[in-house]
């Protein structure tokens, strides 16, 4: 056991230089290429966060314009619906007034078609009256002998 112990001791007395260079090595390590790359990781970092933050503020600004273009679409489609249908209204108004002068026209035409067939029906009447009188005193001068005259009967 004496002869592993001095073993040992050789061993780790030989491997002091050895802990003492990587000591050494891990400290230099820390020194000229960690705390470099860290800083240069951070300011990556950095940058990188920045950049999203920007890209962050040049959505919410594109979705704002959108927003925007969006909500001015919609009030030139209702301007354009409120034009259409005013332009609907007095194109209405301009036929039901056409319409009606139409119709009022044809009623007077059809007053005055009423006015003159009364105008010739009473014509017709009267003429009809006048021959009937006519016509019943010569019928009644062709069967009544001729000695009686139509005017005797009638009264």
């Amino acid at each position: 056991m004496d002869q592993i112990l001095n073993q040992l001791g050789g061993l780790v007395l030989g491997s002091v230089p050895t802990m003492v260079f990587f000591i050494l090595l891990v400290t230099a390590y820390g020194f000229l290429v960690r705390r470099p790359l860290d800083r240069v990781l951070a300011e990556r970092r950095a940058r990188t966060s920045g950049a999203i933050e920007q890209a962050k503020r040049a959505i919410a600004a594109a979705e704002a314009e959108t927003a925007r273009y969006e909500e001015k679409l919609r009030k030139a489609k209702a301007e354009i619906f409120q034009l259409r249908d005013q332009r609907m209204k007095q194109w209405n108004a301009e036929r039901e007034a056409a319409l009606g002068l139409v119709r009022q026209h044809t009623q007077d035409r059809v007053r005055g078609a009423k006015q003159e067939i009364e105008q010739s029906a009473h014509e017709a009447r009267l003429q009809i009256a006048g021959m009937s009188d006519e016509l019943s005193s010569k019928i009644l001068n062709a069967v009544l002998p001729a000695d009686v005259r139509a005017t005797e009967v009638v009264r």
